[in-house]
């Protein structure tokens, strides 16, 4: 019953702030919840990588924070992207790319960890929205955790599989017109 009793107290963690408890939590084994790490580690990263807003410093810190989740694959990517303009075109023109993570498959059969990504990601202007179908695959391998990388792995071999477009819509813009008025339209059938 003694023993009983000290790996029941062994399995308790008590959380202390200035030396007074705050929390009781209970330990697990760290590979009973391995798989739903590697969901949100994956899911982390795509949203870091394809959320761009139209300002240098936000790119970079999101790009910075995926870069501490993957292997220099990711780099190598973000640096071809970079030379071809693409983030010089997204903050001139005002454009947001944001992510939607429909889903992350893992395959914890083997090592390393198999991950498949299904999304869409939106490409916002001013006149339009492009919805593109966004699927990728990736190696999962454990790493040490940080405070930059908490779940402890690594993306490596990371491919887009398929970037596609889906559909675009125009979107309905404030027109202000001669007099100041503000009216209501879609900018494709303005009168004048």
């Amino acid at each position: 019953a003694s023993y009983k009793f000290a790996e029941a107290q062994r399995s308790k963690i008590y959380v202390l702030e200035n030396g007074q408890p705050l929390l009781l939590a209970l330990s697990h084994n760290v590979e009973e919840n391995r798989t739903a790490e590697a969901i949100s580690h994956v899911k982390r990263f795509h949203e870091y990588f394809f959320t761009v807003s139209p300002e240098k410093s936000a790119i970079e810190y999101n790009i910075n924070k995926a870069l501490f989740l993957s292997d220099n694959i990711a780099a190598d990517y973000y640096i071809k992207l970079k030379e071809d303009g693409f983030y010089e075109r997204i903050i001139s023109a005002g454009i947001l790319c944001e992510i939607m993570v429909d889903s992350v498959k893992i395959d914890d059969t083997t090592y390393p960890y198999k991950a498949y990504t299904y999304g869409k990601t939106s490409i916002i202007r001013s006149s339009s929205i492009l919805y593109r179908n966004l699927e990728t695959v990736c190696d999962l391998v454990n790493s040490t955790r940080t405070e930059n990388n908490p779940h402890g792995f690594i993306i490596e071999k990371w491919k887009i599989i398929d970037n596609s477009d889906i559909k675009e819509v125009k979107r309905n813009q404030w027109i202000y017109n001669k007099k100041n008025y503000i009216y209501w339209t879609k900018r494709t059938s303005i009168k004048r």
